[in-house]
């Protein structure tokens, strides 16, 4: 399991300062990151990690259940013309800015839409939940701004009250 990083991806449902949580189960720290298609050099590099993963593990596993998957089969806004893929992991990833500094939640960074290097290893689920290719996330490291995906934040509804004086 060598350690890969990946180069100003656009980051996705992060959930990377507290573990996700669905239907009120507390799930991992994750993200997923999007790689645009014309960067061929990542999505070389990731697909001869999976499959020197899946040598290893000497198993088959259909590419429906693999981490990386092509953005354009999703129904999620952003995602046309990008390969996704996810990572989690129950310990929490190094998050860090620009110049290696520790980023904690309230620094507002990363956020969906922004543009992070992640660092990440691949590993071969074969165990009574399933057949999986998955990935560890390690550590993300704020790039630039992007575009916010969704509510991208708290809006400032200061002029929306009325002055009181």
């Amino acid at each position: 399991m060598a350690k890969i990083q990946l180069k100003n991806v656009r980051l996705s449902f992060p959930s990377v300062h507290q573990k996700a949580v669905f239907n009120g189960e507390e799930g991992k720290f994750e993200a997923t990151g999007l790689i645009d298609k014309s960067d061929e050099a990542t999505k070389e590099m990731l697909d001869k990690a999976i499959a020197d993963a899946l040598a290893e593990a000497k198993v088959k596993v259909p590419k429906e259940k693999w981490c990386l998957k092509d953005g354009d089969d999703s129904d999620y806004d952003g995602y046309e013309g990008h390969w996704s893929f996810k990572a989690a992991n129950s310990k929490r990833p190094t998050i860090i800015d620009r110049d290696k500094t520790p980023l904690v939640e309230e620094d507002g960074k990363p956020y969906a839409g922004c543009y992070v290097n992640m660092i990440v290893d691949i590993w071969v689920q074969n165990n009574s939940w399933g057949k999986r290719v998955n990935a560890n996330l390690h550590g993300i490291q704020f790039v630039k701004d992007g575009d916010a995906f969704g509510a991208g934040g708290t809006a400032d509804v200061t002029d929306d009250f009325d002055d009181l004086d």
